[in-house]
């Protein structure tokens, strides 16, 4: 009964993922969406070893969703960087983006998934700099349903988990977190930047 209950929080997070990322590719093809590929390469490879760090901590199908969104989250990566989604990339996106890969090897030295998982997320949180700074000063230029998605879909995978542990859970909060205050970010800034233009 626990099982099914953990497949069917799975199935909801995976069809949350599909929900959200479609729509997001579509908008990036469209150029309405310019995701900064900086962070979308960082995420891409965080998320995927995250998702092997998670199968062997005996995540079960809660793993699933990360896996997925794994893939998705490299497509985006290339999409960025083939619509050359955001042009302006600072000293400070280069900073976030070398602290990032120079941690990923890290993750490699230990044989602990506990530790993979910690060194891991801290660089995915890292992959946010980028798109907090851009979210700031362009905040039109992403999508706050997609956020939202991705904030619901973090949840649910967490409920689908069927191991509780930080190495299966600590992933998906800090990016329900993550997700939420760039959300906020976005939020506050069309507000203002809506009030100037007024």
């Amino acid at each position: 009964m626990e099982f099914n209950i953990k497949l069917i929080f799975s199935c909801i997070a995976i069809v949350l993922a599909i929900i959200g990322f479609v729509p997001y590719i579509a908008l990036i093809l469209r150029g309405q969406v310019k995701p900064h590929v900086f962070s979308w390469v960082i995420w891409g490879i965080t998320t995927t070893i995250i998702f092997f760090a998670q199968l062997e901590a005996e995540g079960g199908v809660g793993a699933w969703p990360i896996g997925l969104s794994g893939f998705i989250t490299i497509f985006i990566a290339f999409l960025a960087y083939i619509k050359r989604g955001d042009a302006t990339i600072t000293k400070l996106d280069w900073g976030f983006l070398v602290v990032a890969l120079a941690s990923l090897p890290l993750w490699y030295i230990t044989s602990d998934p506990l530790w993979t998982v910690v060194i891991l997320t801290t660089v995915d949180m890292i992959g946010f700099g980028p798109t907090f700074r851009k979210a700031y000063h362009r905040p039109f230029e992403d999508s706050r349903v997609f956020f939202i998605i991705m904030i619901l879909r973090n949840a649910c995978s967490v409920v689908a988990l069927e191991a509780y542990s930080v190495t299966t859970v600590l992933f998906p909060f800090c990016l329900a977190v993550g997700f939420l205050i760039l959300l906020i970010i976005l939020q506050h800034r069309r507000g203002v930047l809506s009030q100037q233009a007024a």
